[in-house]
């Protein structure tokens, strides 16, 4: 049940707040797919065929149908669940690793650290090779499924494990970890701040957040990361888009890619993408801390404390 800390105080499982997470993944999953494709078609638009995010959208359903803006659903649910776990139960565990040893409490600097170790740990063993596959088949366009490279998720897989080896599952990794380090860094501290500031929440105290307040939270602590992380977040899609098997690749890595991409295109083009990032990560951490919150406040209330709601 229960874990108890150095002061003998219980405290919510690192397990209870990986099942939360993984439940919020699969909502967010569904409601905001879209917005990933069309963000993954801009960030890979040399050629400026799009005109922005509707005309993005409108010709993705009129070329590929209305299905096409879920491509890639599949493993992008199934990355975000098991991301979420990794990352809500990691954090958990760094957080009472970095907990002052006498008085049981974490220092903002711990939580910094904490969110940091979480984000790294999830885009080594669970992002990168999930979006590699994902950003793989929604770069695919056309109707007809015989004339696709890859035919499904598990294909594509196979087929870059095949022709680039296992190591072509971990294209982009570099920038993958500078971005969700610094993401889920942010976030977890900002989440803490905003819940504590706007709703007087504190872990611990029973006290139980509606599901329209954990959404503000959630979504003003989603905001912060794609502006910093703008540069990772477009690099690491090119890196992970370019496949060996098709002749020489045009980035040899995050330092090149950056480079590369500012002098062919101009700084602004680090930041593709970021208006459809900003429509999905706030949103997506609103639905996520809305569906986690009421899974852990639940499970504080019930065997923490006998707070009211």
């Amino acid at each position: 049940m229960a874990e108890e800390n150095s002061r003998g105080k219980k405290t919510i499982p690192p397990y209870m707040k990986a099942i939360s997470g993984s439940l919020g993944g699969i909502v967010e999953a569904s409601c905001l797919q879209p917005i990933d494709v069309i963000k993954t078609r801009l960030q890979l638009d040399r050629a400026g065929a799009y005109k922005g995010i509707v005309h993005c959208g409108s010709t993705i359903v009129n070329n590929e149908g209305v299905r096409a803006l879920w491509k890639g659903l599949t493993p992008f649910a199934t990355h975000l669940t098991l991301k979420y776990a990794l990352r809500m139960g990691s954090n958990a565990v760094f957080q009472t690793a970095f907990k002052d040893s006498e008085t049981g409490k974490l220092s903002p600097q711990g939580r910094l650290m904490a969110g940091f170790g979480a984000g790294v740990l999830e885009a080594l063993v669970i992002v990168t090779p999930f979006e590699v596959v994902k950003i793989r088949l929604q770069q695919q366009r056309g109707l007809s499924p015989e004339l696709l490279r890859y035919k499904g998720p598990v294909h594509c897989a196979r087929m870059i494990v095949r022709e680039e080896g296992i190591l072509g599952l971990w294209a982009g990794a570099s920038p993958t970890v500078m971005r969700n380090g610094t993401n889920q860094a942010a976030m977890f501290t900002a989440k803490n701040a905003f819940d504590t500031i706007l709703w007087k929440k504190h872990e611990g105290d029973g006290k139980v957040l509606h599901p329209w307040q954990s959404m503000i939270s959630g979504f003003l602590a989603g905001t912060a990361g794609p502006m910093c992380t703008g540069p990772f977040d477009v690099v690491k899609t090119r890196l992970m888009a370019q496949s060996k098997s098709v002749g020489e690749l045009k980035y040899r890595g995050m330092f090149h890619a950056i480079a590369t991409i500012h002098a062919e295109e101009g700084l602004r083009a680090l930041w593709k993408g970021l208006i459809p990032r900003l429509m999905r990560i706030p949103p997506g951490q609103a639905i996520m801390w809305a569906v986690a919150d009421q899974i852990t406040g639940f499970y504080e209330r019930t065997y923490l404390t006998n707070a009211p709601l």
